[in-house]
């Protein structure tokens, strides 16, 4: 088959949860585990840094790709959903994989894989694994899709583990409070393996501890980053500090191991060298984006009007990106907004202005939500809202609605933001 017709494929015969939802589940890594298997076990092979949370897993995944990058690390990096390509979630330095690598794969283990029956998630894990064992990488970050206990990544055998944060998501598999959500992604904390906590909760960091603790596991806690480094998003502090505790970790872990900077060991920036050191952190950062493709989290996408995209779509990212909006100077607000089904909009609609004029959309996929129905719901919150379905339209409406010292907003979901971008990339 071709890539195309291989993406088709992919897309009709594997149940996939970020358009599907919760049907797309499966619980349990007995399909991975045969997948790895058929694959000659690759998650074996590679040296990998593994992250899970509910918010900024993606920004830590990139900003730790870019640091490697900038170390001259071969670097993998793992993450989902994409938002264009498919080839967006497997990309090493920064460069998605190529078809022809996605056909090969495909063409060796079609057949196999029929028989385990897995879902999209575990197919696309192990094409990673296998991809990242193939090129050699010299270290791959890899995103957890959903949880961490039970998810497919789950089968790696770390160099450090990274927990960004816990908030309400996912409940009817995750469970319904933190504790019960802090316990599933603490899966990913390994025996004698390092972990970082990205932010303290008092009822979670303690689960954290309890479970560190009984597997041996040196358990660091990040701190809010304030300070030069600069990431569009003030809310990416939360991330740049989780990522500085993550370097830092590493390089305590390499000077225990008396090891140097080197593809071929645990790095550590050696003694005397602090000034390159800095310089690298500074470089990862302000290289993001060439580095690691880094798109959709408070994304300019023009100056006049100001117009940017995120990627935010629980209540807890949510509040964080429309507190920014409220912080940068403009005459009117719009919001261009769209949510998958499942999401439970009473608990957003109290985080979002008043002050501004909504675009109810929906994405075209099968979990969106009716644009109908989340007109309904902002309408019954006395917001300003208007009802235009496509996402590119709603957009035209309020560009034509906006004058220069206006402020866009796109988001609400993943799928939102992808077919902004996809569209507004093809359109020039």
């Amino acid at each position: 088959m071709t890539y195309p017709e291989i993406i088709a494929h992919i897309f009709q015969s594997f149940p996939m949860y970020h358009r599907i939802g919760s049907a797309a589940y499966k619980e349990g890594l007995e399909n991975i585990e045969q997948l790895a298997e058929m694959a000659g076990h690759p998650e074996k092979k590679i040296k990998t840094i593994h992250i899970a949370g509910t918010n900024g897993k993606g920004s830590v995944a990139h900003l730790l790709a870019s640091y490697f990058q900038e170390l001259g690390w071969k670097t993998g990096l793992f993450t989902s959903p994409h938002l264009i390509d498919f080839r967006e979630r497997i990309k090493i330095n920064g460069k998605e994989i190529s078809e022809k690598q996605v056909v090969d794969f495909f063409d060796k283990y079609q057949e196999k894989m029929a028989k385990i029956t897995p879902s999209f998630f575990e197919m696309t894990t192990i094409l990673a694994f296998d991809t990242f064992a193939s090129e050699k990488t010299d270290i791959a970050i890899i995103e957890t899709g959903l949880g961490g206990r039970l998810d497919a990544t789950n089968i790696l055998s770390p160099i450090l583990s990274v927990i960004t944060n816990i908030s309400l998501e996912h409940t009817q598999m995750l469970g319904n409070t933190l504790p019960e959500i802090a316990v599933e992604k603490a899966g990913i904390i390994k025996k004698n393996t390092p972990v970082v906590i990205g932010e303290y909760h008092p009822e979670t960091f303690p689960i954290f501890e309890e479970i560190a603790k009984n597997k041996n596991a040196p358990l660091f806690l990040a701190e809010e980053y304030i300070g030069d480094l600069q990431l569009s998003g003030t809310y990416q502090r939360k991330n740049i500090g989780t990522f500085l505790k993550c370097v830092q970790v590493l390089k305590e872990e390499g000077r225990k191991k008396k090891e140097e900077i080197s593809p071929s060991n645990f790095e550590g920036v050696p003694e005397g060298r602090g000034s390159l050191y800095k310089n690298i952190i500074h470089t990862a950062i302000q290289n993001l984006f060439k580095n690691t493709g880094f798109a959709g989290r408070w994304q300019i996408i023009s100056q006049t009007p100001l117009t940017i995209c995120d990627v935010a779509h629980n209540p807890a990212g949510i509040a964080l990106v429309m507190a920014q909006l409220q912080e940068f100077p403009h005459r009117n607000l719009h919001i261009i907004m769209g949510f998958v089904n499942d999401k439970d909009i009473d608990e957003i609609v109290p985080l979002l202005p008043k002050n501004a004029t909504y675009y109810a959309c929906q994405a075209q996929i099968e979990r969106a939500m009716p644009a109908e129905k989340l007109f309904q719901k902002l309408s019954l919150a006395n917001l300003n809202v208007l009802k235009i379905s496509n996402v590119f339209n709603a957009y035209n409406e309020a560009k034509q609605n906006a004058d220069k010292n206006d402020l866009i907003f796109i988001g609400g979901s993943f799928f939102v933001v992808g077919e902004f971008l996809k569209k507004n990339d093809t359109s020039g």
